[in-house]
């Protein structure tokens, strides 16, 4: 969680970068609207989860003493999907026009050919990024976590580093060409170096009864045949707020603000977790497994309604004080603060989906969740289409807290259901602490935050100061912190919390 802190921290500096220079204009939408077909590739060949599932079959090798056996399994997927996903990067490349007129309907002629171009330099990371995911699968197999926190750094460098160097020669292509250049060096080249050390070796191999290739097909065919809500909730809220101008930008600038807690608490606990639950199932120790789940649940959960208090009190001062600047002004930044607000009141939902799912693919199931991920897709779509309506894009931050809620409480009851994780397991007495904990805090510091800002408008010493304006975000925001600290301390102390003696202990200040 410390190194996704890190890489989400290089993750505000790129995102600050692009909206200095691009504001919400159409460059800005162009380049964030090109990310969505190369995710859908992505996400519809390699089943959004290369490593997941590659994980669980390596684990049983490895459990079974047959990492011979599993080496050459992994030159054999490469291999193939490297062919299949190469292909249809091909196809994509043609057909990009077509696609963008089609989902992007609401840009104008000059924006959709920049989009157009734009996809077309991103489309070849994803060949990157799925070798990067079956070569990490090979370190999470022997829980080496610091090559998947690491890569993600040098990646959100890549954007940056491509627009100090090019951005006066080419525009925001130079962001795409960066972007690239950082998938080849992180999620790639890094995972292949340290796979290698730890004795990968990948040979060019076709071999269509490969067992290890058929396993890997039938865990991730119902992946790549279904959609998740989780990944699908980018590409449905682009495609909506493209009838907009600027709101493309303005709710990806806010997500990508919102995905730095989900990754230090979702895809960070997620990813660690998800090789402890694959050896308890594979050595058959469900209950083990099942209590493991549900106290991971809990408290990813319970820290998410505390960080989701925090994020909402003080989410206004966070934005203006990063982002506006620039192309950005104080408008864009109040507007993109709504769309943070909203979205930050599910971050515990989030977070608690990323466990749940993870225990099914531990378990080697991937098709129960698939189609109950899908369902719960296709009936939210009428709710981002009537909420986006009546709404407009604060109506899609809405709509996609909806769906989340959906999905995770369908995947929930579907693993209580098969008895794999029981709902009466979970912690509730440390959730409604927690809760309690986060509702106290934030109506505390949303009622500071109001007055410190009411408060500067009114004294002339402060408004005479240079940069006024980030000197009374900082002020409020350092000020919020220490009382949204103070409140929630004091608040799980007296309801009888463990959970702030447990976090000294786990800092080693107690």
């Amino acid at each position: 969680m410390v190194s996704t802190f890190l890489s989400r921290i290089i993750g505000l500096v790129r995102v600050k970068y692009i909206v200095w220079l691009f504001g919400r204009g159409a460059d800005a939408d162009a380049f964030n609207a090109a990310f969505v077909l190369p995710d859908m590739i992505s996400y519809f060949l390699v089943g959004g989860a290369a490593s997941i599932a590659f994980v669980t079959i390596l684990t049983r090798y490895r459990e079974q003493g047959r990492e011979d056996e599993g080496r050459r399994s992994l030159s054999v997927i490469l291999t193939t999907m490297y062919l299949v996903l190469g292909a249809a990067i091909v196809l994509a490349e043609l057909l990009a026009p077509w696609y963008v007129r089609w989902w992007f309907n609401g840009f104008d002629p000059a924006k959709a050919a920049l989009c157009i171009m734009l996809t077309r330099i991103l489309l070849p990371a994803q060949l990157c990024f799925f070798a990067g995911g079956v070569f990490g699968s090979v370190l999470l197999v022997r829980k080496q976590f610091s090559v998947q926190a690491v890569a993600p750094i040098i990646y959100g460098l890549g954007p940056i580093v491509g627009g100090l160097l090019l951005v006066k020669r080419i525009g925001v292509s130079s962001l795409a060409v960066g972007t690239v250049a950082g998938a080849i060096l992180g999620p790639f080249l890094l995972n292949w170096l340290f796979a290698h050390r730890a004795g990968a070796r990948y040979r060019v191999i076709l071999d269509w009864r490969d067992p290890g290739l058929r396993e890997w097909v039938r865990l991730s065919l119902p992946l790549m045949a279904g959609v998740s809500l989780v990944t699908a909730d980018n590409w449905i809220i682009a495609h909506f707020a493209s009838t907009i101008g600027g709101a493309v930008s303005l709710m990806s600038y806010a997500k990508q603000l919102f995905s730095a807690p989900v990754s230090m608490l979702a895809q960070a606990a997620g990813a660690a977790s998800m090789p402890f639950f694959a050896s308890l199932w594979s050595r058959e120790r469900r209950y083990e497994f099942a209590t493991g789940v549900a106290d991971s649940v809990s408290r990813v959960t319970s820290l998410g309604l505390l960080c989701a208090s925090g994020m909402v009190a003080m989410g206004w001062p966070a934005i203006d004080l990063v982002f506006t600047g620039g192309r950005f002004s104080p408008a864009d930044a109040r507007l993109c603060s709504i769309y943070f607000a909203i979205f930050s009141v599910s971050i515990f939902l989030w977070s608690a989906q990323a466990i749940y799912a993870r225990a099914f693919y531990a378990a080697g199931n991937t098709f129960a969740p698939m189609v109950a991920s899908t369902i719960v897709t296709v009936v939210s779509l009428p709710i981002y289409n009537a909420l986006f309506h009546w709404r407009g894009a604060t109506g899609l931050a809405l709509a996609s807290d909806a769906g989340i809620a959906m999905q995770t409480l369908t995947i929930a009851l579907l693993l209580h259901q098969r008895r794999m994780v029981s709902l009466a397991s979970l912690d509730y007495a440390e959730m409604g602490r927690c809760l309690l904990a986060a509702l106290t805090a934030g109506a505390g510091t949303g009622l500071l935050a109001w007055g410190l800002s009411d408060l500067s408008r009114h004294l002339p010493a402060l408004a005479a100061l240079r940069h006024a304006r980030y000197w009374t975000d900082a002020v409020i925001l350092l000020a919020g912190i220490a009382v949204w600290t103070l409140i929630v301390k004091w608040t799980l102390e007296k309801s009888g919390s463990a959970l702030p003696r447990v976090a000294l202990r786990r800092l080693g200040l107690s």
